[in-house]
């Protein structure tokens, strides 16, 4: 038995899933993971971070502040426009410690989008399995309606209106769940570039010597 595959948008072809050419059907390392970028689990701290290494300033939960301010730089919702002040009053109120708690709320940073991101893979390779199992479905009923209907000029029966009915309306799903899929795919890596832009702007903060 062939092995299924998710079937690319341009495969989807009116009311008919049609077999596309070897280039598309190539197949993948990871049979859930139907992101063009490569998949990385986990969010490598050397990626996003060049300073010295958080883990010599201790564990950033046990410092309350950093841990704060670690939740606040990782939220969205906080632009990158706001991120200097934040760091501005965090570095003022550390004084000569500035630095070694800076490393923290780095720690904190990175321990955050990294679970964050975790949890947002496994999510695309669930998504993906629903994928799967939706273009396989559309696969049978395809070839259903072939049996039903062997050519456009057959008559159409009760039965064979009902398989076109189905057939387009999960083609249609497929379809929109395909296109919600590549912004999904771009999320990963949007939140390593957040959490490198943000690594940059910690070091900019940290005194020299």
């Amino acid at each position: 038995m062939r092995p299924s595959r998710i079937v690319p948008l341009g495969c989807l072809m009116g009311t008919a899933l049609l077999l596309c050419g070897p280039a598309a059907a190539q197949p993948k390392p990871d049979p859930d993971w139907p992101c063009p970028q490569r998949k990385a689990p986990e969010l490598d701290l050397a990626q996003v971070w060049t300073g010295p290494d958080p883990a010599s300033a201790g564990t950033w939960t046990d410092d309350q502040d950093a841990a704060t301010l670690a939740q606040k730089l990782s939220s969205r919702r906080t632009r990158f426009e706001e991120m200097d002040s934040l760091l501005d009053a965090f570095v003022k109120e550390a004084g000569n410690e500035a630095n070694t708690r800076l490393l923290r709320v780095m720690a904190g940073v990175h321990d955050i989008i990294s679970s964050e991101r975790a949890r947002l893979i496994h999510g695309i390779e669930r998504y993906a399995r629903g994928q799967q199992r939706l273009a396989d479905r559309v696969r049978q009923e395809g070839d259903e309606l072939s049996k039903a209907k062997p050519s456009p000029a057959a008559p159409e029966t009760p039965e064979t209106k009902t398989l076109q009915e189905q057939l387009t309306w999960d083609v249609r799903i497929f379809d929109e769940r395909a296109k919600s899929l590549i912004y999904v795919c771009e999320t990963p890596v949007l939140m390593e570039q957040r959490a490198y832009e943000i690594g940059q702007k910690i070091a900019a903060h940290m005194k020299a010597g």
